[in-house]
């Protein structure tokens, strides 16, 4: 297959296809993996001499890098149906460094502290050809912990805990191995996670999982965590005999110094544990479940050398299908079983320090990986996402929102934990399961019905406040964290049923708008509560502007708040201004629905109902009016009468004054749109969402005096309102308040379906079955077509509109 002869190029020349020719047991088959234990005397010689022996170690392991690749690779395999008793040289070469490095490490450590006559460079050297020994010694630990016999994983833990690392034991036969390729396994290093990423993360996750796994498996026995059967206290104890040992020796410095070459071992064992799965992904089965472990989810390699030091560990894919198989019986995995490296270990460590040339060299290999072992899939962004890495059980409604709505995406790889907002009963009473009924158009139609009904009748604004209300928060901090998590959850809720179809972008902008409101005034009151004891009298009024206001809201909208106050110390206002200013701005930082307020913005406040109707009827140009056409009354404080006393002010700068005569002017002299009417191009079309949203406004304004309910915050009712008042035909009316609707749904569905504009070429074909649906069409070609005609019957109306 062509694949497979890309991958097998990735591999040295000298390496051989295929698993290559049998091998047989004997002394001189097991005579190179004792090479490890060569280190103990350069060791033990450098901390007894110093001086020029302190090469010793270092040449030694240099020389190691230089022959791994010159000695080439050995594909040989050796029957695994051998009984113990024939690998008793290869278990010996084990046992020889199990007893030596205990010795050796003790005498060099002492050394350290002990010997006037080392410097302290000397010293320094020392430390380091240890923190070397330290990764060899979690070699033998890992050979060990999955031996047979109790007392042989006794060991191991032993050896673990000298480098500060017991729990593997249990993190890597019961998390690793459980869940190699998965998110659950935080060894297994996804594409796109460079080592230092990975690095801290599996490291923590190491201590955590082992407390997690042990914990569940005494919960299954109904014992309680501090039981004595859990071994987390024998790792801790081992451990704590290690520490107690370097403090004996070395004193209060003894314990850093032994901390350092912990840590050196441990980075070393996770670099190779970051090499031997990078990229490497089990896909989900239609249950639910992983596919079983397989050669092909571990890099495979057959350098001498590097299998002498470990142990075989390169050949982790066979270990990975039979875990308890001693070393020496691993087989090797070719190309067609597994991926190749394209170099050694030495060669992958040095290059994992360089995340951008590992990137270049590793993540073309792993695409040839999918593309060879998995050709039916062909699109991985899903099993590449951080929201995958978090919440992997909701796998398959994050590759819908993946491929159906990226820009909805971003925010779920932001913030996974918003997919936990979709488990709670209020949106799953809403989703109907599958097998509910067998008509799909049925169970289609009742999850709109339900969905419909909750959203725009049952969970009004009245009834969201109180829900925010009932949230336990103490302080203005508390309120608006509250408040936003609230927020979101609702927000990602309504964005999900509008995905799905269960709300058209317009029943669902009527919902995020009475969301807005909600969080804008628990938000509101809870600054205005803590200021309460400053208040000197008077009243304030808030409103809120643009889509949110005129039920238009989608994600990323503008968060714009209007102040108006009565009565009371021009200081007091200045100083609650800037509080609530400051809450709305903190309100706005990583949610879903605003957009993020800039800093430097400051809220609009009118310090009086003089000013505020003063300040818009003798402000020349009229371009501030229609965004009070399009303004909803949020909140009120203080002076019971002000709520109504704002809407009256607001009514009478709408219907009167020089700024409502030049807005006008404006509004009728404003050139119509030019570009060419497009699913994309539609704010700017002749007869577009600007030109149309223009109209409607010239009609609220010219006739907001004799009919001032016309002064709605939608364009689509007040077009309603023009028609049955008579200001045009009732025919153009239903028209204009068409192409209104069709504007609002599509602008809506294109902000929560395209991440950097949409092109009908390049999204997925659930992407325009979204935005296809949300705006009636059946598909993208004939939405395109009733773009252009809903943009021309709108031209033609408002041609009409200002000719008249």
């Amino acid at each position: 297959m062509a694949e497979s002869g890309t991958l097998q190029s990735a591999v040295s020349a000298d390496a051989g296809a295929g698993k290559g020719a049998p091998a047989e047991l004997s002394f001189l088959n097991a005579l190179p993996y004792f090479a490890p234990v060569a280190i103990f005397p350069f060791v033990a010689a450098a901390a007894l001499y110093g001086g020029w022996w302190l090469a010793g170690p270092f040449v030694f392991l240099l020389l190691a890098d230089q022959f791994d690749t010159a000695l080439g690779t050995d594909e040989r395999n050796i029957d695994p149906k051998q009984p113990d008793g024939r690998l008793c040289w290869h278990k010996l070469a084990v046992w020889v460094w199990v007893a030596l490095y205990p010795v050796t490490f003790v005498f060099a450590f002492r050394q350290v502290f002990v010997a006037e006559y080392l410097a302290l460079w000397e010293g320094v050297l020392i430390v380091l050809s240890l923190g070397a020994m330290a990764r060899l010694t979690l070699n033998a630990g890992h050979d060990m912990m999955h031996r047979r016999a109790v007392w042989e994983r006794r060991i191991g833990e032993f050896l673990m805990a000298s480098v500060s690392f017991p729990q593997e034991v249990t993190e890597h036969i019961y998390v690793h191995h459980a869940h190699i390729g998965t998110p659950r396994d935080a060894v297994s290093a996804p594409k796109g996670q460079s080592f230092w990423q990975y690095l801290p993360r599996s490291v923590a996750r190491s201590y955590l999982d082992t407390w997690r796994v042990e914990r569940d498996r005494l919960a299954r026995r109904r014992l309680p965590v501090w039981h004595r059967t859990n071994p987390v206290w024998r790792y801790v104890l081992e451990t704590g005999a290690w520490y107690a040992l370097a403090y004996w020796i070395g004193g209060v410095w003894g314990v850093p110094v032994f901390v350092a070459i912990c840590a050196m071992g441990i980075f070393q064992l996770r670099m190779v544990d970051y090499v031997q799965h990078y990229g490497l992904q089990r896909i989900r089965l239609p249950g639910g479940r992983f596919e079983r472990v397989r050669p092909r989810h571990s890099w495979s390699i057959a350098y001498k050398l590097s299998n002498w030091f470990y142990y075989n560990a390169q050949r982790h894919a066979d270990h990975h299908i039979a875990a308890t198989r001693l070393y020496p019986l691993l087989q090797h995995s070719g190309p067609d079983e597994a991926p190749q490296l394209p170099g050694s270990y030495s060669a992958m460590g040095g290059l994992i320090m360089s995340p951008g040339r590992w990137f270049r060299k590793m993540d073309p290999l792993v695409d040839r990986w999918r593309a060879h072992f998995y050709p039916e899939i062909d699109d991985w962004s899903a099993y590449d996402s951080a929201a995958y890495r978090a919440r992997p059980d909701a796998f398959e409604t994050i590759d819908e929102i993946l491929t159906s709505a990226p820009a909805l995406a971003r925010w779920l790889n932001r913030s996974p934990e918003l997919l936990d907002s979709l488990r709670s009963r209020e949106f799953t009473d809403l989703d109907l399961p599958g097998g509910f009924e067998p008509d799909p158009e049925f169970k289609a139609f009742a999850r709109r019905g339900l969905a419909r009904v909750y959203w725009t009748h049952d969970l009004d604004v009245a009834e969201m406040r109180m829900r925010i209300a009932d949230l336990p928060v103490q302080g203005v901090r508390e309120a608006v964290e509250a408040a936003r998590n609230w927020s979101n959850d609702k927000v990602f809720q309504i964005c999900v049923h509008t995905m799905r179809g269960n709300l058209s972008p317009a029943e669902a902008g009527a919902a995020l708008s009475n969301i807005a409101e909600a969080s804008i005034a628990a938000v509101l009151s809870a600054v205005n509560e803590d200021f309460a004891g400053r208040r000197a009298g008077g009243g304030v009024a808030a409103a809120m502007l643009g889509d949110p206001a005129s039920g238009d809201a989608m994600i990323g909208a503008e968060l714009d708040v209007m102040f108006v106050y009565d009565g009371g110390h021009a200081n007091c206002h200045d100083a609650l201004s800037r509080r609530f200013s400051g809450a709305l701005r903190a309100l706005s930082h990583d949610n879903l629905l605003f957009d993020e307020v800039p800093g430097r913005r400051e809220a609009r406040v009118f310090r009086s109902f003089a000013e505020f109707p003063e300040r818009f009827r003798t402000t020349g140009p009229g371009g501030a009016l229609p965004d009070l056409i399009r303004a909803r009354r949020v909140f009120t404080s203080g002076d019971s009468g002000i709520g109504e006393r704002f809407d009256e002010a607001r009514l009478d700068v709408l219907s009167r004054g020089a700024a409502h005569d030049s807005a006008i002017a404006e509004l009728r002299e404003a050139p119509p749109g030019a570009a060419d009417s497009g699913i994309l191009t539609v704010d700017d079309a002749r007869g577009g969402f600007r030109d149309v949203e223009r109209a409607a406004r010239f009609l609220q304004l010219t006739n907001s005096a004799v009919a001032p309910e016309i002064l709605v915050p939608d364009a689509v009712s007040a077009f309603r309102i023009a028609g049955e008042r008579g200001f045009v035909s009732a025919a153009a009316a239903e028209r204009l308040a068409e192409a209104a609707t069709t504007w609002r749904n599509l602008r809506s569905v294109l902000r929560l379906v395209a991440e950097d504009g949409f092109s009908a070429e390049t999204a997925s074909p659930r992407a325009k079955a979204v935005v296809a649906r949300s705006c009636g069409a059946d598909d993208i070609d004939a939405l395109t077509v009733a773009v252009r005609d809903t943009a021309a019957r709108a031209a033609f109306d408002i041609d009409a509109l200002a000719g008249g």
